[in-house]
């Protein structure tokens, strides 16, 4: 057989880039923690944090015990980057949500829409949710919340509260998001844990349109935000500001 015929039988191998050793082993290794992650996660929220053993999920991800512990101090180490993904995945959500919008209110809505879509998810509800704070530890937990979430508040309550002629300064802004922060952590978590979520977030999302609707009602009324309280109680008595 001539030599042209048989080049024509033998599959041609496709050429492999002239990568470096170093990038090679740092795209292999990025690989290998992401597997980790992704089983990890599979199992949390399937069995729960104490349930899901490391043999399984180092099995799952198809690599050793070793190459776990080379990437994660341990358990909780691992936990905390499954917990961070989700909750940045969450936010990344919301954030699509909120894009684009021009009107305070519909933003507003959209975001709290897209925030009670995300805390049915099974995924969200167990790691979250149900197995965050005990995990974590309460201080971690929030931090963490916080760093994920919180812009997105502040985001929504800047457009709400800029729609007024209110003249607001940084901090105060800021005080309004952390209260609505907290409201909407509590409202999140009481959803998540209910059992019918889908009837949860309809009362959530029905209680917040309604405290929104108020403050719309001041905006378009021109209605003046109180600064500070007329009255300060004391251990003597109460005193107002003609005292």
């Amino acid at each position: 057989m001539a030599k042209a015929s048989v080049s024509k039988l033998v599959p041609k191998v496709p050429k492999v880039p002239n990568v470096p050793g170093a990038t090679r082993r740092a795209a292999y290794s990025a690989s290998t923690k992401r597997a980790l992650i992704d089983v990890a996660e599979e199992r949390f929220t399937a069995a729960g944090y104490a349930a899901a053993s490391l043999d399984a999920i180092v099995a799952g991800a198809r690599v050793t015990k070793g190459a776990l512990y080379h990437h994660f101090s341990g358990k909780q180490a691992l936990f905390e980057a499954v917990f961070e993904r989700v909750e940045d995945d969450a936010s990344k959500r919301i954030q699509k949500a909120l894009k684009g919008q021009k009107d305070p209110w519909v933003k507003a809505l959209a975001g709290l829409r897209a925030f009670l879509a995300v805390v049915q998810e099974p995924g969200y509800r167990r790691i979250v949710i149900q197995e965050g704070p005990a995990v974590l530890g309460y201080e971690r937990y929030r931090e963490q919340e916080e760093r994920s979430t919180f812009a997105n508040v502040l985001d929504i309550v800047r457009s709400v509260l800029e729609a007024g002629d209110w003249e607001l300064d940084e901090p105060m802004l800021q005080t309004y998001a952390r209260i609505f922060f907290g409201a909407m952590s509590s409202a999140g978590e009481s959803v998540a844990t209910a059992e019918d979520t889908e009837q949860a977030a309809e009362r959530v999302e029905g209680a917040i349109a309604f405290l929104l609707s108020g403050v719309q009602l001041m905006v378009e009324s021109g209605v003046e935000m109180p600064t500070a309280l007329a009255a300060v109680p004391t251990s003597g008595g109460s005193r107002t500001s003609d005292d």
